[in-house]
């Protein structure tokens, strides 16, 4: 199932999400730029490397300091569809949450979801000296907030089975739901750090972002799709 978009009008411009998909494309776009090399460069510096982090493993120095990889692994992708898929699942689910919140806090939520995913898989990997790159465990935190906040919202999902294919709308609940279930199984299984997937840092961020929306999201805002209240101006 692939969500294509959502019918959960927005009151505001999501400007916030949509700088962050400018910025996470300008930063793929740089690391085109480098080339081959380059781009390698540039992901050994700023990707999170678990064995760094916990100094399980001798492990070439990197220009930052291993805790500001939490941050800087974020905005680096590793292909074009790895960088697509992230940008369409925060387009379509990242206009909402950051409209419950208000800007400056939608900015503060992802980025610490993104940090909380990427400390979660490299717990989960402390001997890795594999690189860990990518905007997923930021955008699962805010696919865990969207779940708590408008789990009815109709959802317009290519669904794809075999030669089955058909365009459906489904509650969020279900999509995000499969997502969940998804990413959980596949860590349960997974062997060697994931198969080049971070599993866990997919699940960390889900469960950030359900733990965190209640310390975030706007008073009048209500969990479960209630009612929205005005009285703040």
């Amino acid at each position: 199932m692939i969500p294509l978009k959502d019918s959960n009008p927005t009151e505001r411009f999501p400007v916030v999400t949509v700088l962050l998909i400018a910025l996470n494309i300008l930063v793929f776009l740089y690391q085109l730029a480098l080339g081959e090399a380059g781009a390698e460069h540039v992901v050994g510096a700023f990707a999170l490397v678990p064995a760094r982090l916990f100094h399980t493993v001798a492990a070439v120095p990197a220009p930052l300091p291993a805790g500001v990889t939490l941050f800087t692994s974020q905005f680096l992708h590793g292909g074009f569809f790895h960088l697509t898929g992230n940008m369409l699942f925060l387009w379509i689910f990242g206009n909402n949450v950051e409209d419950a919140m208000g800007r400056f806090r939608f900015v503060v939520f992802y980025l610490l979801c993104g940090i909380v995913a990427a400390f979660g898989h490299a717990s989960f990997n402390t001997r890795s000296l594999v690189p860990m790159i990518g905007a997923s465990g930021a955008i699962s935190g805010v696919l865990g907030a969207y779940l708590l906040l408008y789990p009815h919202a109709r959802v317009l999902t290519l669904f794809i089975l075999g030669f089955f294919v058909r365009m459906i709308e489904v509650p969020a609940m279900v999509i995000l739901g499969f997502w969940f279930v998804f990413q959980f199984l596949n860590a349960a299984v997974a062997k060697d750090g994931g198969g080049g997937v971070a599993w866990y840092a997919h699940i960390g961020g889900f469960l950030a972002g359900m733990a965190l929306i209640g310390l975030f999201k706007r008073r009048t805002v209500p969990f479960w799709g209630g009612k929205r209240r005005y009285s703040e101006s």
